[in-house]
């Protein structure tokens, strides 16, 4: 459609033997995605999904070049907020380690697509550093940038509960009558969407 896109690997994202000393937490991944946004010049529209809404939520303070944020059925976190205290979860009794995928992957973050591809897309997962869901943000983009959240109403990871919470924070709100993952249920309908967001946003700049 014309876009030029880029991804960023998030350190805490564990894809080799990991080591024994200290992991990567949400503050390296909120490192990599400011280096990424440095490095690109003109407006950039920031499209969080899920977890990554937070190291997102850190990164994009006072990066001038981000036009927008649209967090993507993604956690949109306030200051002093960790994904932990945000769903009330007991802490892990230790921050070192990590937490294995999911071992309902295919239904519960693919459950829409086919079964092949919800198998294909389950085997590439890795684990996550524990220390990810314990850093708390420190500082909140949304507060100063134009943001927008989209709600999934069939997510099985993600309740659509908890993400109408963080849509009023966001203050605009669109949905999708996906799963957890629109980029391989409906990436047509999803793209579009990004775009339309876009769009309404430029129009008010």
């Amino acid at each position: 459609m014309g876009w030029t896109t880029q991804t960023v690997d998030l350190p805490s994202a564990v894809r080799d033997d990991y080591p024994a000393e200290r992991l990567p937490g949400m503050y390296d991944d909120a490192r990599a995605v400011r280096d990424a946004l440095d490095d690109v010049v003109g407006p950039v529209v920031v499209v969080a999904h899920s977890y990554g809404g937070v190291p997102v939520t850190q990164a994009a303070v006072g990066a001038a070049n981000v036009a927008c944020l649209i967090y993507l059925n993604s956690y949109l976190l306030d200051v002093g907020e960790s994904v932990f205290t945000f769903q009330g979860s007991l802490p892990p009794p230790s921050s070192n380690g990590v937490l294995l995928p999911p071992r309902d992957a295919s239904f519960s973050l693919y459950g829409d697509v086919s079964a092949e591809e919800a198998a294909d897309a389950a085997s590439r997962l890795v684990p996550q550093s524990i220390r990810a869901g314990l850093d708390e943000v420190t500082q909140a983009a949304w507060h100063t940038i134009s943001s927008s959240y989209v709600i999934c109403d069939n997510d099985q990871a993600l309740s659509p509960k908890a993400q109408k919470k963080m849509a009023v924070r966001a203050g605009v709100e669109h949905h999708l009558a996906s799963g957890h993952s629109p980029f391989l249920s409906m990436p047509g309908e999803l793209a579009r969407l990004l775009i339309r967001i876009t769009d309404e946003i430029a129009m008010y700049r």
